[in-house]
């Protein structure tokens, strides 16, 4: 992503993670930890709507954590429908200062993100680690992958991108699954599941929406 981007590979609950560390140019406002698509069909890091929402809180003053599902790249482990990728996001979350060696300091405000199976396994990240009083500043869940996997409710806050054309989950799905909690859902017209040509406007929407909740913390003095 940028010449300062870090690979490394630390300890997890299975054994090894393989992550990527983005930095911010400035001083970090937080961490924002995004999960890749499914592992079995291709998913990776490196894929690039995961990367495009990497950017998106990098260049929000975030630094972003994009972590290697079990079985992928140099990451132990395989896949587990969900189950142990959220142990492995909890973990990360819950241990950053120590697995960075201090770089993300304890107590820094922290974000959950995901694309498509990672959009699952960051709504059921959130869900633990609500239950232990941790709550993320932001959630950003694109492609979401209701109909899929048993996505849990979200927040009201919570910013649901999807694509109007995505062949793999369908819109309806997405809307059936955010109606009961009357939740908004932003649709880019004529997108596709991978965002293909959308990824700019994909990135104004998240970096938009991340400056307006900042504006609205600060007028509220929160």
């Amino acid at each position: 992503m940028t010449v300062r981007s870090e690979r490394r590979v630390v300890e997890g609950p299975a054994g090894r993670i393989e992550l990527v560390l983005d930095p911010p140019a400035t001083q970090a406002h937080g961490v924002v930890f995004v999960g890749h698509p499914h592992p079995l069909y291709g998913g990776t890091l490196d894929n690039k709507v995961v990367a495009t929402l990497a950017r998106a809180f990098v260049s929000a003053g975030w630094i972003a954590v994009r972590p290697n599902f079990r079985g992928v790249g140099a990451s132990a482990g395989s896949h587990d429908e969900g189950r142990g990728e959220t142990d492995d996001f909890v973990y990360l979350i819950e241990n950053a200062a120590a697995w960075s060696g201090g770089q993300l300091a304890a107590g820094l405000p922290f974000a959950l993100a995901g694309f498509s199976f990672g959009s699952f396994v960051a709504a059921q990240a959130r869900v633990r680690l609500a239950a232990a009083r941790r709550t993320p500043r932001h959630l950003v869940l694109v492609g979401a992958a209701a109909g899929k996997w048993p996505m849990p409710a979200v927040p009201a806050n919570t910013l649901v991108i999807h694509g109007e054309l995505d062949e793999t989950i369908p819109l309806a799905d997405v809307f059936t699954w955010a109606r009961p909690q009357e939740l908004p859902i932003v649709v880019l017209p004529g997108a596709d599941h991978f965002f293909h040509r959308r990824l700019s406007t994909l990135k104004r929407l998240v970096v938009g929406h991340l400056q307006q909740r900042t504006q609205d913390a600060v007028e509220s003095g929160d």
